[in-house]
């Protein structure tokens, strides 16, 4: 093994796995704005936020590589210094998981209309962007690689919260999702797609986390953690983009109606909401027979505190 396998090497895999990623999103990004959705303003605002940290992330990302692998080509020590796009990592990490999480926190909201549930995930989410920064901010004063573990204990409650948070946002939109099903096919493989994507959104951001947590506290002298830790902001954006790009699929298999219901009952596309009348208390999704081709509407109504949620096949 050579003198910097151990430091250069997992960096240089977790940059091009970044750059794999960022060829995702762009791809991801290109189609989303190809498609055309008639989205809220603030949802293209958060494609397009994602969009541009990553870019900038993954540019300064290379230009670290480019640093310690050819412009001190032949200076080993500078291995020992930190360069800015490092601590930048957990602070862009931190904004991508904060946007991110709050966004799915807001269909969390659409979907129950529970502010209570809503409140939880905005104070968990805020601590944990807090953490992120705190991080970024701690590496770059520190800018000594050796000293790093001085921060040691702010890593350890920044990755365990991310992961929690990340758990928590699955774990409560499936079981929203899955609750919401009714035994006819159309109808669930509506919800098993969207199911996929909340699970998407929190597992291989968790696995990542993780494993940029264990390596950093059981090998602080090499840079397994970075090859966990560049390409978590990547992973959110993906698949923060691909719970978007779904409605490509199910654009296709349904009415044009019920596509649009879905959208505003998932907060993807503008709506103007009517005050709920005493029987609106539920989430109906509504399966329509007797033309060539069943279709699937979802209608979102729910009642003043917004506790229930069911589903009644027409």
């Amino acid at each position: 093994m050579g003198v910097y396998d151990e430091i250069l090497g997992p960096l240089l895999v977790g940059i091009f796995f970044n750059t794999y990623l960022y060829g995702i999103v762009t791809y991801q990004f290109a189609s989303y704005h190809r498609a055309n959705f008639n989205d809220r303003l603030v949802v293209k605002a958060v494609v397009m936020f994602l969009f541009l940290l990553d870019t900038v992330h993954s540019i300064a990302v290379i230009y670290m590589a480019w640093v310690y692998m050819v412009t001190n080509y032949t200076n080993p020590t500078a291995l020992q210094f930190g360069v800015w796009p490092y601590p930048f990592t957990p602070i862009g990490t931190a904004t991508a998981a904060l946007v991110t999480h709050l966004f799915l926190g807001d269909r969390i909201y659409r979907l129950t209309h529970n502010k209570v549930l809503f409140g939880a995930i905005i104070m968990m989410a805020l601590p944990t962007f807090a953490l992120g920064m705190a991080n970024g901010i701690e590496a770059w004063i520190i800018h000594v690689n050796a000293d790093m573990t001085r921060i040691q204990g702010l890593v350890i409650a920044w990755l365990s919260m991310q992961v929690t948070v990340d758990t928590f946002l699955t774990v409560t939109l499936s079981i929203i999702l899955a609750r919401a099903k009714t035994g006819l096919p159309t109808t669930d493989t509506v919800l098993r797609r969207l199911i996929r994507g909340a699970i998407q959104t929190g597992l291989f951001a968790s696995i990542f986390s993780l494993g940029d947590l264990i390596s950093f506290l059981l090998l602080p002298d090499a840079n397994f953690y970075g090859m966990f830790a560049i390409p978590i902001g990547r992973i959110y954006s993906n698949t923060l983009l691909d719970t978007l790009l779904v409605r490509e699929k199910l654009k296709m298999e349904m009415s044009s109606s019920a596509f649009d219901r879905t959208s505003r009952v998932m907060g993807w596309i503008p709506t103007t909401r009517a005050a709920p009348g005493a029987a609106a208390t539920s989430l109906h999704i509504a399966v329509h027979r007797g033309g060539p081709r069943d279709s699937t509407d979802i209608v979102s109504s729910y009642d003043g505190e917004g506790k229930n949620i069911s589903t009644n096949p027409v």
